[in-house]
């Protein structure tokens, strides 16, 4: 695998531990269990689990119900490189 390679699946990983992170965090400031969201949103606990463990391949429009229904908001950054 080439370094450029190696680097871009970090990178993913990195972000998408990140997203489900933040949205578990929010969930428990918010006091609710991942069945609760899942019903306010229509989705299966297990939707909610997977965003929360690894928000890969998740839609922006999926990101920004969670936020809603967690009152929160989404706020997406795009900064440079080190």
């Amino acid at each position: 695998m080439q370094d450029a390679e190696l680097r871009t699946l970090v990178e993913t990983e990195r972000a998408a531990l990140a997203i489900g992170h933040r949205l578990a965090a929010l969930r428990r400031k918010c006091k609710l269990s991942q069945t609760q969201v899942a019903t306010a949103l229509k989705m299966s606990p297990a939707t909610i689990s997977r965003l929360e463990h690894n928000a890969r391949n998740v839609t922006i429009e999926t990101l920004l119900k969670v936020a809603r229904a967690l009152g929160g908001a989404l706020d997406i950054r795009v900064k440079m490189a080190q």
